[in-house]
């Protein structure tokens, strides 16, 4: 689901409703201090709950010092965040 990748947590399945609570999940435990680079280039697939997932990890990492910096998205992430206005919130590197 969420694995480590040299300095990168890598996403391995698509983000959808289905997966939204155990991604949500997954990446609060892993998320740290500093900086947190979220590789999404394995995510084949993605719905508006993929926004409410990264928006929630960003909210998580608010500690001074920390960061949450998204990289790879699916081109479907980055239309849906057009399309609801809210593409500027995005965290992307």
């Amino acid at each position: 689901m969420i694995e480590q990748a040299g300095d990168r947590l890598r996403v391995t399945v698509p983000m959808v409703i289905g997966n939204a609570r155990a991604l949500l999940e997954a990446g609060r435990a892993r998320l740290g201090a500093g900086e947190n680079v979220v590789d999404l280039a394995a995510v084949d697939e993605s719905d508006s709950s993929a926004l409410t997932v990264i928006f929630a990890w960003a909210r998580s990492v608010q500690a001074p010092g920390s960061s949450l910096r998204i990289v790879n998205p699916p081109a479907s992430m980055l239309s849906l965040a057009e399309l609801y206005g809210v593409a500027e919130f995005l965290p992307l590197a």
